[in-house]
């Protein structure tokens, strides 16, 4: 398939997509394939919690939310701009996904395609059904690309290359399993902020959403502060006030009974507003429910840190403190070309 026939599937998919918010679900006649994926759509965000207790519908609606506005064919065209895909001899890409957010893989599944190779995908039980969906929707839109797309249950077998996501304990079975095959291997990261005590209000109740979105659980999370000496928290408590609402999710509320006991318990020091802990640590990841912090003197010390622990870390968000910060409230909103881990997919996809 030439690559401006898959540019054009994922773009119709960007149109799908748009038609679905937490607000309201809303028709579009001149979308493709309404009739066959509409409603089915509707359905499958309202059962993905149970297929994951996560992945709620607001959850999975900012999910697809994204992606809409990321599949966008001008955004398309600037990723695609900086790559030469002329060379490409389609290979079988192998992909072992994650599951921790709602189509937390689509990154890599989008990529192998449209740089012109066929995927092999072996989903994470958490997540196996959003992905499905929307691939049989671009098979609807061109039935050719349903060569270059597989699925499987079992051992990934019969590939080229690979780009597997897991903790650092998988990914060192994934090195040794795939060590001779060109590969992406993902591990654990966590994203911090780094905080001054001048940000604004807004500043705040934005921070609150890179650390409650998907409850948490992404690797673009933040799960860290870093604040002077003497910072005065009551403005951060204030400002977050207002995602108050994510103790009423159980699972979420069971974390957070659980992960404030264990630290009371071993009597650690604790600020706490009845729905989210702060707790001082060095450490880069915290239990859901829970955020680290690590006080600093000087800014560029906690600078150096960052670049040092650079394999750590996935984001930084800051008011431009530091290189590649990225502002308050987007990390859960990246753009096609903000790759993972900092490594360029699609380099790696051409040069395979």
């Amino acid at each position: 398939m030439l690559q401006i026939e898959k540019k054009k599937c994922f773009t119709e998919l960007g149109k799908f997509l748009s038609q679905f918010s937490l607000e309201q679900n809303s028709k579009n006649e001149a979308v493709l394939h309404n009739d066959l994926f509409f409603e089915g759509f509707i359905d499958l965000i309202h059962l993905s919690q149970s297929h994951n207790g996560w992945f709620t519908p607001q959850q999975v609606y900012h999910s697809v939310q994204s992606w809409s506005k990321a599949l966008q064919e001008d955004n398309l065209n600037q990723w695609l701009s900086n790559y030469d895909f002329s060379k490409v001899q389609p290979k079988t890409v192998g992909l072992i996904l994650a599951g921790n957010i709602p189509l937390v893989g689509f990154h890599d599944f989008l990529s192998v395609l449209i740089s012109g190779h066929k995927v092999l995908v072996k989903t994470s039980s958490n997540d196996q059904h959003l992905i499905k969906f929307l691939a049989k929707y671009i098979i609807a839109v061109n039935p050719d690309i349903e060569n270059y797309i597989t699925f499987t249950d079992g051992k990934l077998v019969n590939f080229d290359a690979v780009i597997a996501t897991g903790s650092n304990n998988t990914a060192r079975y994934f090195e040794f399993y795939f060590k001779d095959k060109p590969s992406i291997i993902r591990k654990n990261r966590n994203s911090v902020a780094v905080l001054t005590g001048n940000e604004t209000k807004e500043d705040l109740i934005n921070l609150g959403e890179d650390i409650f979105r998907y409850f948490g659980l992404g690797c673009r999370n933040v799960s860290k502060l870093f604040v002077p000496k003497g910072y005065d928290f009551q403005p951060f408590f204030q400002a977050i006030y207002e995602y108050k609402d994510v103790i009423f999710y159980e699972k979420y509320s069971n974390n957070y009974d659980y992960n404030k006991a264990v630290f009371l318990m071993s009597n650690f020091k604790l600020l706490d507003n009845e729905f989210l802990t702060l707790k001082e640590d060095t450490s880069y990841a915290s239990p859901i429910s829970s955020v680290f912090y690590e006080y600093y003197v000087n800014l560029e010390d906690i600078k150096k840190q960052l670049e040092n622990d650079a394999e750590q870390i996935q984001c930084i968000v800051s008011n431009n403190l530091t290189p590649n910060s990225i502002p308050f409230g987007k990390t859960q909103q990246p753009e096609l070309w903000d790759y993972a881990d900092n490594i360029d997919t699609l380099t790696f996809l051409t040069t395979i």
